[in-house]
């Protein structure tokens, strides 16, 4: 991992950059994003102190939120909370960071988020909750297989998400936006290169397990086997099972504006 970049103080030129993650600040990938960024900027982590994978997008309201001071095992300090990964965003957004936050980046989850995950990743909705915060939000995920044995090495991510965060800075993103940025299992000498990606179709194998307890009570778990994708050119399936780094713009606005006419034929109104 790089030096750590320490702002002098008074210095507000050096650029501010929140790092996040949904697997918990003592995860491999999230020291993995930190030390990418530390070549970029100054970097403050504020991660769940747990896993919240699948999490979607959390706001908690129903109870108070503790952080505590933590450290990475570089020592770069860090912030641990036991809110979601959307909760740590609006935390620091809100004023638990006092200094102005230029970007935030989310990752890297050990596997890839694309197509429909989006609504379920942690990783992606804390970059969206950036957005509705204002701020520019990238989120980053390796393509790992789901049967992989060995240790997963997150050092070809995160010399991509370097690359990517350099280009947003240099370039913006518009208001209300952020990236969804997956990367694949491979060497970085063997990833083809990027190409930006619309969202796929997953195609999700989930089924319901029922058991009973030893108290005679069912429990159910949601199990089945891991989602497939359909490859098709121009998605960010397709990139990925090319080889390709998938860079998949998003906005928040989700109205199906193609919609809106159809829909409002069934009333007799007119689509404002």
């Amino acid at each position: 991992m790089g030096t750590k970049a320490i702002s002098p103080p008074g210095d507000e030129a050096l650029l501010h950059i929140l790092v996040t993650n949904d697997d918990g600040v003592t995860y491999p990938g999230l020291h993995a994003l930190v030390g990418a960024m530390q070549q970029i900027g100054e970097v403050t982590v504020l991660a769940p102190d747990r896993n919240w994978s699948a999490s979607g997008h959390v706001k908690t309201l129903h109870r108070p939120l503790r952080l505590k001071q933590t450290e990475l095992p570089d020592g770069t300090p860090a912030w641990a909370s036991d809110g979601a990964p959307s909760d740590c965003i609006a935390l620091a957004a809100l004023g638990f960071i006092e200094k102005k936050i230029d970007l935030v980046v989310s990752g890297i989850n050990p596997y890839a988020n694309l197509a429909e995950d989006v609504t379920y990743s942690g990783t992606v909705t804390a970059a969206m909750e950036a957005a509705i915060s204002g701020l520019p939000g990238v989120a980053f995920s390796l393509d790992t297989p789901t049967d992989f044995p060995g240790k997963k090495d997150f050092t070809a991510a995160a010399a991509i998400a370097q690359r990517v965060v350099e280009q947003v800075i240099k370039n913006d993103l518009p208001h209300n936006s952020l990236l969804n940025v997956n990367i694949p299992h491979l060497p970085l000498d063997q990833i083809k290169g990027m190409r930006i990606t619309r969202m796929g179709l997953r195609v999700y194998r989930n089924e319901l397990v029922r058991r009973v307890d030893p108290f005679g009570r069912p429990y159910y778990w949601i199990g089945g086997e891991s989602p497939a994708g359909n490859p098709d050119e121009g998605t960010d399936i397709g990139a990925l099972s090319d080889g390709y780094v998938s860079i998949t713009p998003i906005h928040l606005d989700m109205t199906a504006h193609d919609l809106m006419a159809e829909v409002a034929t069934w009333w007799g109104l007119d689509a404002k």
